[in-house]
Protein backbone atom coordinates (compact mmCIF):
# COMPACT_ATOMS: atom_id res chain seq x y z
CA UNK A 1 0.00 0.00 0.00
CA UNK A 2 1.48 3.39 -0.69
CA UNK A 3 0.78 5.47 2.33
CA UNK A 4 0.48 8.89 0.87
CA UNK A 5 -2.28 7.91 -1.81
CA UNK A 6 -4.25 5.93 1.08
CA UNK A 7 -3.73 9.54 2.75
CA UNK A 8 -4.94 11.09 -0.23
CA UNK A 9 -7.88 9.52 -0.96
CA UNK A 10 -9.10 9.37 2.51
CA UNK A 11 -8.53 13.61 2.53
CA UNK A 12 -6.13 13.16 5.07
CA UNK A 13 -3.27 14.93 3.56
CA UNK A 14 -3.21 18.94 3.82
CA UNK A 15 0.53 19.63 3.41
CA UNK A 16 3.77 17.95 2.38
CA UNK A 17 7.59 18.21 2.09
CA UNK A 18 9.31 17.95 -1.55
CA UNK A 19 10.41 14.74 -1.55
CA UNK A 20 8.34 12.92 1.06
CA UNK A 21 6.40 10.47 -1.02
CA UNK A 22 9.29 9.51 -2.74
CA UNK A 23 11.11 8.52 0.83
CA UNK A 24 8.18 6.74 1.40
CA UNK A 25 8.23 4.73 -2.04
CA UNK A 26 12.34 3.72 -1.51
CA UNK A 27 12.52 2.79 1.73
CA UNK A 28 10.50 1.45 5.39
CA UNK A 29 10.63 4.76 7.11
CA UNK A 30 10.23 5.80 10.42
CA UNK A 31 7.76 8.86 11.14
CA UNK A 32 6.52 10.05 14.25
CA UNK A 33 3.58 12.49 15.94
CA UNK A 34 3.45 14.27 18.52
CA UNK A 35 1.20 13.53 21.50
CA UNK A 36 -0.01 16.22 24.06
CA UNK A 37 -0.34 14.41 27.55
CA UNK A 38 -2.34 17.00 29.55
CA UNK A 39 -5.00 14.23 30.48
CA UNK A 40 -4.71 11.00 31.02
CA UNK A 41 -7.34 9.72 28.04
CA UNK A 42 -7.12 10.72 24.22
CA UNK A 43 -10.27 12.25 22.87
CA UNK A 44 -11.31 12.04 18.97
CA UNK A 45 -9.77 15.26 18.02
CA UNK A 46 -6.31 13.22 18.35
CA UNK A 47 -7.82 10.67 16.28
CA UNK A 48 -7.49 11.53 13.09
CA UNK A 49 -3.08 11.83 13.62
CA UNK A 50 -3.83 8.61 15.64
CA UNK A 51 -5.37 6.91 12.12
CA UNK A 52 -2.35 8.79 10.11
CA UNK A 53 0.21 6.48 12.53
CA UNK A 54 -2.01 3.34 11.81
CA UNK A 55 -2.23 3.68 8.17
CA UNK A 56 1.54 4.71 8.05
CA UNK A 57 2.02 1.13 10.02
CA UNK A 58 -0.95 -0.68 7.64
CA UNK A 59 1.76 0.58 4.87
CA UNK A 60 4.61 -1.04 5.89
CA UNK A 61 6.57 2.03 7.77
CA UNK A 62 7.79 2.31 11.28
CA UNK A 63 5.39 4.87 14.06
CA UNK A 64 6.56 6.57 16.45
CA UNK A 65 3.97 8.17 19.47
CA UNK A 66 5.76 10.90 21.25
CA UNK A 67 4.31 11.37 24.36
CA UNK A 68 5.09 15.36 24.65
CA UNK A 69 6.16 14.79 28.18
CA UNK A 70 9.00 17.87 28.52
CA UNK A 71 6.60 20.33 25.85
CA UNK A 72 3.96 19.22 27.88
CA UNK A 73 5.15 21.27 30.66
CA UNK A 74 5.18 24.20 28.66
CA UNK A 75 1.96 24.31 26.00
CA UNK A 76 2.16 24.80 22.68
CA UNK A 77 1.26 28.45 21.58
CA UNK A 78 -0.19 26.87 18.15
CA UNK A 79 -3.76 28.02 17.71
CA UNK A 80 -4.32 28.76 21.69
CA UNK A 81 -4.97 32.16 22.78
CA UNK A 82 -4.13 31.66 26.74
CA UNK A 83 -0.80 30.03 27.79
CA UNK A 84 -1.87 26.56 29.62
CA UNK A 85 -1.18 24.75 33.21
CA UNK A 86 1.81 22.95 33.52
CA UNK A 87 1.87 19.28 34.93
CA UNK A 88 4.21 18.00 37.11
CA UNK A 89 6.29 14.53 36.67
CA UNK A 90 3.99 12.06 38.48
CA UNK A 91 1.00 13.28 36.68
CA UNK A 92 2.77 13.20 33.42
CA UNK A 93 3.64 9.42 33.83
CA UNK A 94 0.05 8.57 34.75
CA UNK A 95 -0.99 9.83 31.48
CA UNK A 96 1.30 8.59 29.55
CA UNK A 97 0.96 4.82 31.23
CA UNK A 98 -2.96 5.34 29.79
CA UNK A 99 -2.15 6.50 26.35
CA UNK A 100 0.12 3.99 25.35
CA UNK A 101 -2.46 1.71 27.27
CA UNK A 102 -5.46 3.37 24.26
CA UNK A 103 -2.62 3.99 21.20
CA UNK A 104 -2.06 -0.26 21.96
CA UNK A 105 -5.82 -0.68 20.45
CA UNK A 106 -4.51 1.16 16.82
CA UNK A 107 -0.80 0.30 16.58
CA UNK A 108 1.20 -2.96 16.74
CA UNK A 109 3.50 -2.22 20.15
CA UNK A 110 4.21 -6.27 20.69
CA UNK A 111 4.96 -7.97 17.92
CA UNK A 112 8.50 -8.87 16.44
CA UNK A 113 8.22 -6.94 13.10
CA UNK A 114 10.59 -4.32 11.82
CA UNK A 115 8.12 -1.77 11.93
CA UNK A 116 6.27 -2.63 15.26
CA UNK A 117 5.18 1.21 16.92
CA UNK A 118 7.73 2.47 19.98
CA UNK A 119 6.22 5.35 22.54
CA UNK A 120 8.74 7.84 23.49
CA UNK A 121 8.68 10.07 25.47
CA UNK A 122 10.86 13.28 25.18
CA UNK A 123 10.82 14.16 29.39
CA UNK A 124 13.63 11.14 29.18
CA UNK A 125 16.05 13.28 26.68
CA UNK A 126 15.15 16.37 27.50
CA UNK A 127 14.99 16.64 32.12
CA UNK A 128 18.97 16.48 31.98
CA UNK A 129 19.60 19.12 29.53
CA UNK A 130 20.50 22.41 30.56
CA UNK A 131 19.35 25.67 29.66
CA UNK A 132 23.04 26.86 29.13
CA UNK A 133 23.88 23.32 26.78
CA UNK A 134 20.18 23.78 25.09
CA UNK A 135 21.03 27.66 24.78
CA UNK A 136 24.86 26.54 22.76
CA UNK A 137 23.96 23.19 21.32
CA UNK A 138 20.33 24.04 19.74
CA UNK A 139 19.41 27.59 20.21
CA UNK A 140 22.73 28.81 18.04
CA UNK A 141 21.14 27.12 15.00
CA UNK A 142 18.05 29.26 14.27
CA UNK A 143 17.59 32.94 14.37
CA UNK A 144 14.93 34.49 16.11
CA UNK A 145 13.91 36.26 13.14
CA UNK A 146 13.09 32.70 11.77
CA UNK A 147 11.24 31.70 15.18
CA UNK A 148 8.90 34.98 14.46
CA UNK A 149 8.04 34.54 10.88
CA UNK A 150 6.02 31.29 12.33
CA UNK A 151 2.34 31.86 12.33
CA UNK A 152 1.82 30.84 15.37
CA UNK A 153 4.04 32.84 17.22
CA UNK A 154 2.71 36.24 14.92
CA UNK A 155 -1.15 35.64 15.55
CA UNK A 156 0.36 35.55 19.50
CA UNK A 157 2.24 38.91 19.05
CA UNK A 158 -0.08 40.69 16.89
CA UNK A 159 -2.54 41.10 19.58
CA UNK A 160 -4.97 38.18 19.24
CA UNK A 161 -4.12 37.21 22.84
CA UNK A 162 -4.43 39.07 25.96
CA UNK A 163 -1.51 38.05 27.34
CA UNK A 164 1.19 38.17 24.99
CA UNK A 165 3.10 35.03 24.39
CA UNK A 166 6.03 34.19 27.31
CA UNK A 167 9.65 33.24 26.50
CA UNK A 168 8.68 29.79 27.73
CA UNK A 169 5.80 29.28 24.95
CA UNK A 170 8.15 31.09 22.21
CA UNK A 171 10.84 28.38 23.08
CA UNK A 172 8.08 25.31 22.56
CA UNK A 173 9.06 25.30 18.60
CA UNK A 174 12.71 24.91 19.26
CA UNK A 175 12.28 21.90 21.72
CA UNK A 176 9.78 20.51 19.65
CA UNK A 177 12.66 20.90 16.81
CA UNK A 178 15.37 19.43 18.89
CA UNK A 179 12.35 16.27 19.59
CA UNK A 180 13.01 15.49 15.63
CA UNK A 181 16.98 16.18 15.98
CA UNK A 182 17.17 13.62 18.63
CA UNK A 183 14.92 10.54 16.98
CA UNK A 184 16.66 11.52 13.90
CA UNK A 185 19.80 10.76 15.42
CA UNK A 186 18.91 7.83 17.59
CA UNK A 187 15.97 6.19 15.35
CA UNK A 188 16.59 7.13 12.03
CA UNK A 189 13.53 8.91 12.19
CA UNK A 190 12.96 10.81 8.70
CA UNK A 191 9.10 11.99 8.59
CA UNK A 192 7.04 13.99 11.15
CA UNK A 193 3.46 14.08 10.93
CA UNK A 194 0.82 15.96 12.80
CA UNK A 195 -1.88 18.41 12.41
CA UNK A 196 -1.89 21.20 9.70
CA UNK A 197 -1.54 24.11 12.34
CA UNK A 198 1.99 22.01 13.47
CA UNK A 199 3.31 22.97 9.94
CA UNK A 200 5.70 25.95 11.49
CA UNK A 201 6.57 23.87 14.44
CA UNK A 202 7.27 20.33 12.52
CA UNK A 203 9.62 22.70 9.48
CA UNK A 204 11.70 24.32 12.57
CA UNK A 205 12.66 20.79 13.30
CA UNK A 206 13.76 19.93 9.40
CA UNK A 207 15.46 23.20 9.63
CA UNK A 208 17.19 21.98 12.95
CA UNK A 209 18.27 18.72 11.34
CA UNK A 210 19.33 20.16 8.11
CA UNK A 211 21.45 22.54 9.97
CA UNK A 212 22.87 20.69 12.85
CA UNK A 213 23.68 17.29 10.99
CA UNK A 214 22.77 17.79 7.84
CA UNK A 215 20.47 14.55 7.78
CA UNK A 216 17.29 13.70 5.72
CA UNK A 217 14.02 15.60 7.14
CA UNK A 218 10.79 15.53 6.01
CA UNK A 219 7.30 17.27 7.47
CA UNK A 220 3.82 15.75 6.10
CA UNK A 221 0.48 16.93 7.99
CA UNK A 222 -2.91 16.45 7.83
CA UNK A 223 -6.00 19.20 7.56
CA UNK A 224 -7.89 19.90 11.34
CA UNK A 225 -11.05 18.16 11.14
CA UNK A 226 -14.01 20.70 11.41
CA UNK A 227 -17.91 19.77 10.63
CA UNK A 228 -19.59 20.34 7.89
CA UNK A 229 -21.59 24.11 9.54
CA UNK A 230 -17.36 25.16 10.11
CA UNK A 231 -17.97 24.13 13.71
CA UNK A 232 -15.73 22.20 16.16
CA UNK A 233 -14.83 18.30 15.49
CA UNK A 234 -15.38 16.46 18.62
CA UNK A 235 -16.60 18.93 20.93
CA UNK A 236 -20.76 18.52 22.90
CA UNK A 237 -22.20 20.66 25.05
CA UNK A 238 -20.71 18.27 27.77
CA UNK A 239 -17.25 18.79 26.58
CA UNK A 240 -14.67 16.71 24.64
CA UNK A 241 -15.83 13.25 23.45
CA UNK A 242 -13.24 11.14 25.13
CA UNK A 243 -11.96 7.13 24.48
CA UNK A 244 -11.47 6.49 28.56
CA UNK A 245 -15.19 4.97 28.98
CA UNK A 246 -14.80 6.72 32.53
CA UNK A 247 -15.09 9.89 30.85
CA UNK A 248 -17.74 9.40 27.80
CA UNK A 249 -19.51 5.99 27.84
CA UNK A 250 -19.12 3.49 24.77
CA UNK A 251 -23.32 4.79 24.69
CA UNK A 252 -22.42 8.20 24.28
CA UNK A 253 -19.61 7.68 22.40
CA UNK A 254 -21.77 5.54 19.75
CA UNK A 255 -24.27 8.05 19.86
CA UNK A 256 -22.03 11.00 18.58
CA UNK A 257 -20.82 8.91 15.77
CA UNK A 258 -24.37 8.16 14.73
CA UNK A 259 -25.87 11.79 15.10
CA UNK A 260 -23.24 13.17 12.54
CA UNK A 261 -24.51 14.68 9.48
CA UNK A 262 -24.96 12.95 6.05
CA UNK A 263 -21.77 15.17 4.75
CA UNK A 264 -19.63 14.80 7.90
CA UNK A 265 -20.16 10.75 8.23
CA UNK A 266 -19.34 10.66 4.44
CA UNK A 267 -16.08 12.38 5.01
CA UNK A 268 -15.45 11.25 8.49
CA UNK A 269 -16.05 6.93 7.87
CA UNK A 270 -12.63 7.66 5.28
CA UNK A 271 -11.13 9.49 8.09
CA UNK A 272 -11.62 7.63 10.93
CA UNK A 273 -11.77 3.87 9.82
CA UNK A 274 -9.84 1.45 8.22
CA UNK A 275 -12.47 0.11 5.82
CA UNK A 276 -11.50 0.16 2.04
CA UNK A 277 -12.53 2.92 -0.72
CA UNK A 278 -14.50 0.14 -2.53
CA UNK A 279 -16.73 -0.45 0.70
CA UNK A 280 -17.13 3.05 1.50
CA UNK A 281 -17.92 3.46 -2.07
CA UNK A 282 -20.58 1.46 -1.76
CA UNK A 283 -21.83 2.67 1.23
CA UNK A 284 -22.26 5.94 -0.06
CA UNK A 285 -24.08 4.60 -2.99
CA UNK A 286 -26.28 2.72 -0.64
CA UNK A 287 -26.84 6.09 1.63
CA UNK A 288 -27.70 7.85 -1.45
CA UNK A 289 -29.92 5.52 -2.43
CA UNK A 290 -32.29 5.39 1.15
CA UNK A 291 -30.57 8.31 3.21
CA UNK A 292 -33.22 7.77 6.13
CA UNK A 293 -31.37 4.60 6.85
CA UNK A 294 -28.20 6.31 7.55
CA UNK A 295 -26.37 3.51 6.67
CA UNK A 296 -23.34 5.52 6.70
CA UNK A 297 -23.69 6.83 10.08
CA UNK A 298 -24.49 3.19 11.15
CA UNK A 299 -21.27 1.77 9.78
CA UNK A 300 -19.02 4.31 11.11
CA UNK A 301 -20.34 4.59 14.75
CA UNK A 302 -20.12 0.43 14.82
CA UNK A 303 -16.43 0.44 13.17
CA UNK A 304 -15.25 3.45 15.48
CA UNK A 305 -17.08 1.95 18.54
CA UNK A 306 -15.50 -1.52 18.09
CA UNK A 307 -12.25 0.29 17.19
CA UNK A 308 -11.92 2.38 20.50
CA UNK A 309 -13.62 0.17 23.08
CA UNK A 310 -14.75 -3.46 21.99
CA UNK A 311 -17.73 -5.10 19.69
CA UNK A 312 -19.28 -6.42 23.08
CA UNK A 313 -19.68 -2.42 24.27
CA UNK A 314 -21.10 -1.74 20.54
CA UNK A 315 -23.57 -4.20 21.10
CA UNK A 316 -24.42 -2.88 24.22
CA UNK A 317 -24.19 0.76 22.96
CA UNK A 318 -27.02 -0.61 20.38
CA UNK A 319 -29.45 -2.15 22.39
CA UNK A 320 -29.15 0.67 24.91
CA UNK A 321 -30.59 2.63 21.72
CA UNK A 322 -33.49 0.75 21.67
CA UNK A 323 -34.60 1.22 24.88
CA UNK A 324 -35.14 4.89 24.23
CA UNK A 325 -36.40 4.59 20.77
CA UNK A 326 -37.37 1.17 20.51
CA UNK A 327 -39.44 -2.04 21.42
CA UNK A 328 -36.62 -3.23 23.98
CA UNK A 329 -37.46 -5.57 26.76
CA UNK A 330 -37.51 -5.43 30.29
CA UNK A 331 -34.36 -7.57 30.67
CA UNK A 332 -32.20 -5.74 28.24
CA UNK A 333 -32.68 -2.30 30.45
CA UNK A 334 -31.72 -4.63 33.64
CA UNK A 335 -28.55 -5.68 31.88
CA UNK A 336 -27.56 -1.86 32.20
CA UNK A 337 -24.85 -0.80 34.04
CA UNK A 338 -25.20 2.50 35.79
CA UNK A 339 -23.33 4.50 33.80
CA UNK A 340 -24.76 4.01 30.48
CA UNK A 341 -28.99 4.07 32.06
CA UNK A 342 -27.66 7.22 33.27
CA UNK A 343 -26.08 7.76 29.47
CA UNK A 344 -29.14 7.05 27.96
CA UNK A 345 -31.39 8.74 30.55
CA UNK A 346 -29.82 11.88 30.45
CA UNK A 347 -32.17 15.13 30.94
CA UNK A 348 -35.26 13.01 31.72
CA UNK A 349 -36.57 14.29 34.24
CA UNK A 350 -35.92 12.42 37.85
CA UNK A 351 -37.47 12.24 41.27
CA UNK A 352 -35.56 11.24 44.47
CA UNK A 353 -38.29 8.90 46.36
CA UNK A 354 -37.43 6.95 50.14
CA UNK A 355 -35.91 4.10 49.83
CA UNK A 356 -36.98 2.96 53.23
CA UNK A 357 -40.63 3.29 51.51
CA UNK A 358 -39.43 1.21 48.66
CA UNK A 359 -38.37 -1.75 51.29
CA UNK A 360 -41.72 -1.62 52.83
CA UNK A 361 -43.64 -1.41 49.49
CA UNK A 362 -45.55 1.37 48.08
CA UNK A 363 -48.77 1.68 45.72
CA UNK A 364 -47.99 2.21 42.27
CA UNK A 365 -50.69 5.35 42.27
CA UNK A 366 -48.74 7.05 45.57
CA UNK A 367 -45.40 6.57 44.01
CA UNK A 368 -46.48 8.09 40.83
CA UNK A 369 -48.53 11.07 42.35
CA UNK A 370 -47.51 11.67 45.66
CA UNK A 371 -43.94 10.85 45.62
CA UNK A 372 -43.38 11.46 42.40
CA UNK A 373 -45.11 13.98 40.24
CA UNK A 374 -44.62 11.84 37.20
CA UNK A 375 -49.18 12.19 37.12
CA UNK A 376 -51.08 15.39 38.44
CA UNK A 377 -53.77 13.36 39.74
CA UNK A 378 -54.82 9.64 40.64
CA UNK A 379 -57.59 9.65 38.34
CA UNK A 380 -55.63 10.62 35.58
CA UNK A 381 -52.41 7.86 36.21
CA UNK A 382 -56.14 5.26 36.77
CA UNK A 383 -56.96 6.10 33.22
CA UNK A 384 -53.40 5.94 31.37
CA UNK A 385 -52.88 2.35 33.16
CA UNK A 386 -56.32 1.26 32.22
CA UNK A 387 -55.61 1.63 28.50
CA UNK A 388 -52.37 0.28 29.25
CA UNK A 389 -50.15 3.37 28.83
CA UNK A 390 -47.91 3.13 31.95
CA UNK A 391 -45.10 1.34 31.82
CA UNK A 392 -42.42 0.61 35.12
CA UNK A 393 -38.84 -0.56 34.15
CA UNK A 394 -40.64 -1.49 30.42
CA UNK A 395 -43.15 -3.92 31.14
CA UNK A 396 -46.83 -2.80 31.50
CA UNK A 397 -47.96 -1.59 34.67
CA UNK A 398 -51.33 -3.78 35.51
CA UNK A 399 -53.05 -2.26 38.38
CA UNK A 400 -53.20 1.70 39.33
CA UNK A 401 -52.32 0.20 42.85
CA UNK A 402 -49.55 -2.36 42.10
CA UNK A 403 -47.35 -2.76 45.40
CA UNK A 404 -44.11 -1.68 43.94
CA UNK A 405 -41.17 -2.60 45.93
CA UNK A 406 -36.95 -2.51 46.84
CA UNK A 407 -36.72 -5.76 43.78
CA UNK A 408 -38.13 -3.51 41.35
CA UNK A 409 -35.06 -1.70 41.73
CA UNK A 410 -32.72 -1.33 38.96
CA UNK A 411 -28.67 -1.52 39.82
CA UNK A 412 -30.82 -1.17 43.46
CA UNK A 413 -30.90 2.43 42.92
CA UNK A 414 -33.47 3.40 40.03
CA UNK A 415 -37.16 2.77 38.72
CA UNK A 416 -38.06 3.78 35.02
CA UNK A 417 -41.36 4.82 34.87
CA UNK A 418 -42.85 5.76 31.04
CA UNK A 419 -45.74 7.38 30.27
CA UNK A 420 -47.61 7.05 26.97
CA UNK A 421 -44.86 6.58 24.42
CA UNK A 422 -42.36 9.05 24.67
CA UNK A 423 -42.87 10.54 28.65
CA UNK A 424 -40.18 9.03 30.41
CA UNK A 425 -39.39 9.24 34.07
CA UNK A 426 -36.08 8.54 36.55
CA UNK A 427 -36.80 7.48 39.81
CA UNK A 428 -33.96 7.58 42.33
CA UNK A 429 -34.40 5.77 45.76
CA UNK A 430 -32.36 7.71 48.48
Amino acid sequence: MNFVEELRWRGMLHDMMPGTEELLAKEQVTAYLGIDPTADSLHIGHLCGVMMLRHLQRCGHKPLALIGGATGMIGDPSGKSAERNLLNEETLRHNQACIKQQLAKFLDFESDATNRAELVNNYDWMKDFTFLDFAREVGKHITVNYMMAKDSVKKRLNGEARDGLSFTEFTYQLLQGYDYVHLNRTKGCKLQMGGSDQWGNITTGTELIRRTNGGEAYALTCPLITKADGGKFGKTESGNVWLDAKYTTPYKFYQFWLNVSDSDAERYIKIFTSLTKEEINDLVAQQDEAPHLRILQKRLAKEVTTMVHSEADYNAAVEASTILFGNATSEALKKLDEDTLLAVFEGVPQFEVSREALVEGVKAVDLLVDNAAVFPSKGEMRKMVQSGGVSLNKEKLIAFDQLINADYLLNNKYLLVQRGKKNYYLLIAK
